[in-house]
């Protein structure tokens, strides 16, 4: 029986990927105590292909970057269930780390970086109000748009 974030994902018309494998020598997440690091997640949709490919500010719109943002916040998630089991067994959403692949005049990455941040205060509510940092960078694994990590305390 699904749980009450799971049900809310379902409501959202949003399913949990499959994990995508590390493309380096790193894991998908660390726990330690009741904290979850999760690594960073790329735009990978559902069909494991990216929801948007190349730079913000140049062929990337702010909208579609928003959407990249968003997969990868639900990315996150199925990380996070492989991790402790249960959705609802996450206490807090304390911080997420975005990274925008950015032309160098591209000044709204807080804007794409909503995408993810919104995702997760409408599934935790309160609980899901984080702290975070958005950086422009130059370029993303597989020439992704966006790439998300988070910090989240667990029970």
């Amino acid at each position: 029986m699904a749980g009450m974030i799971e049900s809310k994902l379902t409501e959202l018309g949003l399913t949990l990927p499959a994990l995508a494998a590390p493309i380096a020598n790193y894991v998908g997440f660390v726990r330690t105590s009741d904290l979850l690091f999760v690594s960073g997640q790329l735009c990978l949709g559902a069909d494991g292909k990216l929801v948007a490919k190349g730079k913000l500010g140049a062929e990337v719109s702010i909208e579609d970057g928003q959407k990249a943002a968003r997969a990868c916040a639900v990315n996150l998630l199925a990380q996070i269930k492989a991790a402790v089991g249960d959705l609802d067994r996450v206490v807090r959403v304390v911080r997420l780390g975005g990274f925008i692949s950015s032309a160098p005049s591209f000044l709204d990455g807080p804007k794409v970086m909503n995408g993810a941040s919104d995702l997760m205060v409408t599934v935790f509510g309160d609980k899901g109000r984080h702290a975070r940092t958005t950086i422009g960078v130059a370029v993303l694994p597989l020439d992704a748009a966006v790439e998300v990590e988070g910090l989240f305390e667990v029970a």
